[in-house]
């Protein structure tokens, strides 16, 4: 698939630009593969704040995009009963076969047909949704006092491997709109982007005050393990094979230099917000 061009433009507002959106699932048992987990404190501090009126007394949650079901296995496996809602189908055919429900559609089109839950979740996922329909809609689908999490992972590999990765991809996809962006972006920017979520859910009147959450952990990587996870990254999801090559070795390069791999450190961001009771 062809990168992004002067010609063909991608929209700024990331709910837009689906030729992105729509290319993890290029690769998705390589994505269900390498994409990491979710803090267990996360998970179960959503569960903790939900109510619960699924079988086990565990919320019953809706996952709004969930890909290929990494968040979603973790509710479940703490009992949760989990509907995933997808628009890409390939995504979509991973996370059934690990297990899940999922109906395809995107979140703005897909249709409760008068369901409601405990809890909506979105997994690295909210940024394709949009913003004036998506908090909206998770109120509309929400029992009273059920839960809003909006959540997604900052990592940012060492300065080597970060530097390696941005020459490469200016190299390689020069009219890319991620080539313009800079190798690393304090954690401050990422903070900024769940404050405006925490803004459109205020702005629906439907929510008590959201919280802002903050999970800091480590993972060592070694150079294949990073390499396996690079392709499943926006910036290089499109990119040709050869070109993804090249930009692969270049970091490849970065981490043998580091001794064949390093520790990443992650901070796990989420915005949440309780559904205030119908008046």
């Amino acid at each position: 698939m062809p990168t992004p061009t002067r010609e063909q433009p991608e929209p700024v507002r990331p709910h837009q630009a689906r030729l992105t959106a729509e290319s993890f699932g290029a690769d998705a048992r390589r994505y269900d593969r390498a994409r990491p987990r979710y803090p267990d404190d996360l998970v179960a501090r959503v569960i903790a704040g939900s109510p619960g009126s699924g079988a086990s007394g565990a919320p019953d949650v809706l996952d709004v995009g969930c890909g290929t079901g990494t968040a979603a296995r973790q509710f479940q496996a703490a009992g949760c009963a989990v509907l995933g809602v997808e628009p890409d189908v390939r995504m979509a055919d991973v996370a059934r076969a690990r297990g899940l429900r999922v109906e395809v559609a995107t979140f703005e089109a897909w249709e409760p047909a008068g369901r409601t839950f405990d809890a909506v979740t979105a997994a690295q996922s909210w940024h394709w949704v949009d913003p004036a329909v998506g908090a909206a809609k998770a109120a509309r689908v929400l029992r009273p006092h059920g839960r809003l999490a909006v959540f997604g992972h900052v990592f940012e590999p060492p300065a080597e491997v970060a530097e390696a990765f941005a020459a490469a991809c200016r190299r390689v996809a020069p009219d890319s709109p991620f080539s313009g962006q800079p190798a690393r972006r304090p954690l401050e920017t990422y903070r900024a982007g769940y404050a405006q979520i925490a803004g459109t859910i205020r702005e629906t009147g439907r929510f008590d005050e959201p919280e802002q959450w903050q999970f800091d952990w480590e993972r060592p990587y070694t150079r294949d393990q990073w390499l396996d996870l690079l392709p499943t990254t926006g910036a290089v999801t499109r990119l040709p094979a050869d070109r993804l090559a090249e930009v692969l070795g270049a970091v490849g390069d970065a981490i043998d230099a580091l001794g064949g791999g390093f520790t990443m450190r992650y901070t796990t961001l989420a915005t949440t917000a309780v559904r205030a009771p119908t008046p």
